[in-house]
């Protein structure tokens, strides 16, 4: 089996409406630049809040990874 390397990065998707849409957003576009992504993990959610504490949008930082290519 050959070697193979793998590149991760970090992203922040947002959603009004639920840390998993949020999630699923940055997946979403992540997959629209980069070929052969691997896993996502989340590994921090956070919520957006305006000026009187209201939710605003929930926040799900991902880490993605894909196969690294030279």
């Amino acid at each position: 089996m050959a070697e193979s390397v793998y590149k991760v990065i970090e992203l922040i998707g947002t959603s009004k409406e639920s840390w998993e849409k949020a999630a699923a957003a940055a997946v979403s576009r992540a997959g629209k630049s980069l070929r052969d992504l691997r896993v996502a993990e989340v590994v921090k959610l956070d919520l957006q809040l305006d000026a009187k504490g209201e939710v605003e949008a929930y926040r799900a930082k991902v880490n993605v990874s894909f196969k690294f290519e030279d």
